[in-house]
């Protein structure tokens, strides 16, 4: 009984740790995603990384601002040419799983461009929703 104990444990314990570095994997992928969107100027396709609801809660320089399409047109105002939106790469320092399905993340962005560089830190998060990886909330600053 005690043999089978250890099993159960060890199977269960593996389980968790393959499922959490599987979480991760797909978490970095939506930030490499977002990336490669933000330097090709495509900022719709980088805000595919967000939940596209009114629920998402974006916290910048401006404040709170709530929704998808809110923030999409923030990002749209702040960001208007290549030359503002320039190269972005993301410094991961953090990521730490909050519950089943849910991560946060925290790090830096790095934003070299024509209107002057731009550095910050970050803290989001990501929920797995409907199978895909989303962030539901983002502090940047």
């Amino acid at each position: 009984m005690k043999k089978l104990f250890v099993l159960f444990l060890f199977i269960t314990v593996t389980t968790f740790a393959q499922t959490a570095t599987e979480d991760r994997k797909a978490i970095l992928t939506v930030l490499k995603m977002q990336e490669n969107a933000w330097n090709q100027n495509d900022i719709e396709g980088f805000m595919q990384g967000y939940i596209k609801s009114d629920s998402l809660k974006f916290y910048g320089s401006s404040g709170l601002t709530h929704g998808w399409k809110n923030t999409l047109e923030n990002y749209k105002k702040g960001y208007p040419t290549k030359e503002h939106t320039g190269n972005l790469s993301f410094t991961i320092d953090a990521m730490t799983q909050i519950e089943e399905g849910s991560y946060y993340v925290m790090g830096q962005f790095h934003l070299v461009r024509e209107a002057g560089n731009a550095n910050g830190v970050f803290l989001i998060i990501f929920r797995k929703i409907e199978g895909e990886w989303k962030i539901i909330a983002d502090l940047s600053c």
